[in-house]
């Protein structure tokens, strides 16, 4: 039998850790998941939920009511936060804390998971500040961010810190094996891959197109021959990221616009009431802002997977043992690091991640921080694939 612990891989720490706090052992009132993207933090969070509205004598069955209605979404005293916009403004955080000093529907605890506390304005910060340091007998607090540095020292220093690690390629494919049935060959592919990010491992194993889109992101350091080569090879991804953003975000655009225009009655009427205008632009700029995120998030992966082939040349270089992130282009990666040092690669990876915090940091637009990226990675003159 299951338990809410089994989608939690390679976290055995930190799972002991929260058993004994669901347990009774160390419990408090609010607490700090960290750790790198794909690792697991909002899962952990809302695994600990679970155990903690479980119904059964060892917390976190996984089968109970409590457990169910939790991992499904559904418990009356369980609310998940996320955003797919750029922060987490003071509004929404001022209405999580009215809801927080509510007691709870059930005989448990009222629980707010919080999955992109380093999205807080400072302005939310402060407002959330206040609800963790006057905390009500059954509330529990849960915040997610990469790392402590994401949230604000009064806030981290009032919270029990769970720290979760990078998963093994080894523990991510015997995941996929073993809860989604996905081949061997094809599992140990998703987790090298993937680096270690559990979403990411699942939908490479999943989904074709997802494969190939990312075999055309590591087949560009070998191709960066000319200045020509480099402005395609950023044009062609600034515009296929862009469409796998607007393919994931048209569909829902799309409800949200119909479901706004039933409940003004719109679609029965034939007429717009006069409210219905700014709550359409409204709208608009949540979406507007939504996609803008999902774009330059689809863009990050896609960065990160280009970091790999020069991190995996490093590797080569150093004749580290073991398998590489593309251990299928070996021969390419190879080549790659013949023909240029251990030190330039390193600078190369460097400015993956100028380009990355230009766009996420700074808004220069994507297709400009793009080109001026590729033409730094341009391979040294008389280079040949």
């Amino acid at each position: 039998m299951g338990s809410v612990w089994d989608d939690l891989v390679g976290q055995h720490r930190a799972i002991d850790a929260l058993r004994r706090a669901a347990d009774g052992h160390g419990m408090t009132h609010a607490w700090l998941f960290t750790g790198p993207p794909g690792s697991g933090r909002s899962n952990a969070a809302t695994a600990f939920a679970a155990a903690l509205q479980c119904d059964a004598e060892v917390p976190g069955c996984g089968v109970c009511k409590g457990c169910h209605t939790t991992l499904k979404g559904s418990h009356a005293d369980v609310t998940v936060v996320r955003t797919e916009k750029l922060s987490i403004g003071v509004d929404e955080v001022r209405d999580l804390v009215r809801r927080a000093a509510l007691a709870p529907v059930g005989r448990r605890w009222q629980i707010m998971v919080v999955e992109d506390a380093d999205r807080l304005t400072e302005q939310a910060c402060n407002a959330l500040l206040k609800a963790i340091e006057e905390p009500t007998g059954r509330m529990v607090w849960m915040l997610c961010a990469p790392t402590v540095e994401d949230v604000l020292p009064t806030i981290r220093s009032r919270t029990r810190l769970v720290s979760l690690t990078t998963p093994t390629a080894r523990d991510v494919a015997d995941f996929l094996v073993r809860s989604d049935g996905v081949p061997a060959e094809l599992a140990a592919y998703a987790a090298r891959a993937s680096q270690g990010h559990i979403g990411r491992a699942r939908a490479l194993a999943r989904d074709e197109d997802v494969r190939e889109r990312r075999e055309q992101v590591v087949a560009v350091p070998t191709a960066l021959t000319s200045l020509g080569a480099c402005l395609a090879a950023a044009t062609a991804l600034a515009e296929t990221s862009k469409a796998e953003a607007d393919a994931i975000t048209s569909a829902l655009d799309a409800r949200e616009r119909q479901d706004l225009a039933e409940a003004h009655g719109v679609v029965e009427r034939g007429r717009r009431p006069r409210e219905y205008a700014p709550a359409l632009a409204a709208l608009e700029r949540n979406q507007k802002t939504r996609a803008k995120r999902r774009h330059l998030d689809v863009v990050d992966r896609a960065l990160m997977d280009l970091a790999s082939v020069y991190r995996d040349a490093i590797a080569v270089a150093a004749g580290a043992p073991g398998d590489l992130v593309n251990e299928g282009r070996r021969h390419e990666v190879t080549k790659l690091a013949d023909g240029s040092s251990a030190e330039l690669n390193l600078r190369r990876i460097g400015w993956i991640f100028e380009a990355r915090e230009q766009m996420l940091e700074f808004n220069v637009p994507v297709a400009l921080a793009l080109e001026s990226m590729m033409v730094a990675l341009k391979l040294p003159d008389g280079a040949r694939r």
